[in-house]
């Protein structure tokens, strides 16, 4: 019998060339695209079939975004599913971990506490009317943190049952890449649904340009990219990481233009509970109002305008283009390092041309985090109607309690008159 434990202390002292060889994924090209594009080079058969998937799955996204942001929330939370199901069966391949006890149970078990914790916290921050409804809901929500704590714990005394003499190394190498694949998706996935609920617009915009930079940057680094940009990743090129970012930056200023127009848009998602939908209308904030601005001198004598009307977004828009431009493009490299040091070309062959779901949104999740944090160091502001929710939920003695200290407080500003004490 082998011993395993030797055997892995072994690999840690191995060099990358030394790691074991992951078994390359299938062509799930169809059949019908294989006889299309039979007669072209390899070169640009990739191309066509990258450039019709592409227009597949933007055309799959408008549908979705078209159906609601409840939709959308379904499809973040199946493709965090999906990303977390490539990288955790690579750590399976390479370890040749299939046959530890329970531990691919275990691995979707964790996954299921997390989500748990995440989607419990959103529903108890924005769901507050409708839990307040249902008896039932209020002790889930009341004890949330105890209940997603203990789930947890079930699943940790598990793996500690589970270890195996001989086997302790390799499963805490799988502990280890189970809880980082957690923190990779499902803490990004979370993200991404907190900023679609600030308005859509804060989920589009960003998602978009990612996409943009993507497509934009392969296609300059296609027919014009002749100096290589990065070791990690010889094809990309700094023509077309260059042509990707004055790309994007001029997309995200023009497409938040059109989106800023439309309350569909630019309101925050919340959840009407007499209608059990969500609803997006509100009066548009300052940052969706035409204002006019002064062109700088400079760009006076180029453009031959002393002044623009713009929407305050599109120059958030500008920030957030070029994060997804100049900083997101290094989600995609490190995700190149990680496929380099696997040897394996794509996450997976889910997508013909593209690889895995994971190849396609490596960039998403670090741009989901930046959004996040833009928004609660720059725009976020007191949420008069998420606060009235939370009062909703208190008790009368305290509901009253806060009335009193509120008027007092009032009155004692000027706001109210004295004589409205009661």
């Amino acid at each position: 019998e082998v011993d395993l434990e030797e055997r892995f202390h072994e690999l840690d002292l191995r060099s990358d060339s030394d790691i074991p060889d992951v078994p390359p994924p299938s062509d799930s090209t169809p059949e019908i695209l294989k006889r299309a594009l039979s007669g072209l080079s390899a070169r640009w058969k990739n191309w066509w079939i990258r450039g019709i998937l592409s227009l597949a799955m933007i055309s799959g996204f408008f549908l979705i975004i078209y159906l609601g942001s409840f939709m959308l929330m379904l499809l973040v939370l199946s493709i965090q599913v999906k990303c977390y199901h490539e990288i955790i069966t690579i750590g399976y391949r390479v370890y040749h971990s299939y046959d530890l006890p329970w531990f691919r149970s275990l691995s979707w078990y964790f996954l299921l506490c997390v989500n748990y914790f995440f989607y419990g916290e959103t529903v108890a921050d924005y769901f507050a009317t409708f839990v307040q409804r249902r008896e039932q809901l209020q002790f889930l929500i009341r004890y949330h943190r105890f209940i997603s704590f203990a789930l947890y714990l079930i699943g940790f005394c598990m793996f500690v049952l589970s270890l195996v003499k001989k086997q302790y190394r390799l499963q805490f190498y799988m502990f280890a890449w189970t809880h980082v694949t957690l923190l990779i998706t499902v803490t990004q996935s979370h993200l991404v649904i907190q900023n679609l609920f600030e308005g859509m617009i804060w989920f589009l915009v960003p998602i978009s340009s990612v996409i943009c930079n993507d497509i934009t940057a392969y296609i300059f680094g296609f027919f014009f990219g002749r100096t290589p940009l990065i070791k990690l990743s010889p094809k990309k090129t700094w023509e077309g990481f260059i042509g990707g970012f004055f790309s994007t930056v001029v997309f995200g200023f023009i497409f938040s233009y059109f989106l800023a127009q439309h309350q569909y848009f630019v309101c925050p998602v919340e959840y009407n509970s007499e209608t059990n939908r969500f609803v997006t209308e509100c009066e548009p904030s300052e940052l969706f109002q035409m204002k006019k601005y002064s062109v700088p001198p400079l760009l006076q004598a180029v453009l031959g305008w002393e002044t623009v009307n713009m929407y305050p977004f599109q120059m958030h828009s500008f920030a957030l283009s070029t994060f997804a431009s100049l900083i997101g493009p290094f989600g995609g490299f490190f995700a190149s390092g990680f496929k380099r040091a696997f040897k394996i070309k794509d996450f997976a062959d889910t997508i013909p041309g593209h690889g895995g779901i994971m190849d396609r949104f490596d960039c998403q999740y670090l741009m989901a985090t930046f959004v996040h944090v833009y928004i609660t160091s720059f725009i976020r502001g007191p949420n008069p109607s998420k606060l009235l929710k939370q009062l909703l939920i208190l008790q009368p003695e305290q509901q009253l309690s806060v009335y009193k200290t509120l008027k007092s407080h009032l009155v004692g500003k000027g706001i109210l008159q004295p004589s409205l004490r009661g």
